[in-house]
């Protein structure tokens, strides 16, 4: 398989490789805080080793798509008090995507898509979206691996707070890089008093809170990583894959108008 690596190419090969057709896809990571049991870049391995088969399947069955290097540091404030995590300020990514979007805007490429693996990207990048559209009149998109509980991969006892550290990226990581996960540490960490609000929800509730993943207990998870285990982890993998070159496939042909 060809390497879809754009940077791998000169320029000169860049730019006589890439059209308006072009879909440059730049996944989008964090290095943070994630328990006694997961690695600090849990989320940038996640974004970085499935997007790259995102790109190179989707890049097989003839898809016009090419992948920039992950974006290891991001906005990962909520992680802020525990050692380890390095995040920017949401201006200083607001900054570094518009500065790569008016990059891509000066390439023969009229697509971005940001395949994110972390959280709390999710609004800016989402405000981020709008600003290069208007900007550079990019056509741009916000894809993700879908490892949380809102996306149907709740732990067996997660109520739906499988969103950080839980059986979903325990998993992931399990099946990745099972070299880098501690299971003697993983444990259940569900905030089961927030469970049985009927208003106030993580994940698609009317009402939305602030928070800092240390609100919850000392140790800064929030799922239930326990029974996590590495078949699971191909499962999700495999339907992250399949989600998102379908995805790709729908990108390739959308147009704001008929």
């Amino acid at each position: 398989m060809n390497s879809r690596d754009l940077v791998n190419l000169s320029g000169p090969a860049a730019a006589a490789a890439l059209t308006a057709d072009s879909i440059l896809v730049l996944p989008t990571g964090a290095i943070e805080h994630h328990g006694p049991h997961l690695p600090l870049s849990t989320d940038f391995l996640m974004a970085d080793m499935i997007g790259r088969v995102v790109v190179e399947t989707a890049a097989s069955a003839g898809q016009d798509v090419w992948l920039l290097p992950s974006l290891a540091y991001t906005k990962s404030d909520e992680h802020h008090w525990a050692p380890g995590t390095v995040w920017l300020t949401w201006d200083t990514l607001m900054q570094t995507v518009v500065d790569i979007g008016r990059s891509v805007a000066a390439t023969p490429a009229k697509t971005l898509v940001f395949y994110n693996g972390h959280g709390g990207n999710i609004a800016l990048l989402q405000v981020a979206l709008r600003e290069l559209r208007r900007r550079f009149g990019l056509r741009t998109f916000l894809m993700g691996t879908g490892i949380t509980a809102g996306d149907g991969f709740d732990g067996p006892d997660e109520r739906g707070f499988g969103i950080h550290g839980g059986h979903g990226e325990t998993s992931m990581i399990l099946h990745l890089r099972p070299d880098l996960v501690d299971m003697t540490q993983a444990d259940r960490w569900v905030p089961d008093h927030l469970a049985d609000l009927e208003h106030i929800k993580f994940n698609g509730g009317p009402v939305s809170f602030g928070w800092l993943s240390n609100d919850f207990g000392p140790v800064g998870v929030i799922g239930d990583a326990s029974g996590a285990n590495a078949e699971a982890g191909k499962r999700i993998f495999d339907r992250a894959v399949a989600n998102g070159v379908a995805a790709l496939a729908e990108i390739a042909g959308f147009r704001h108008q008929p």
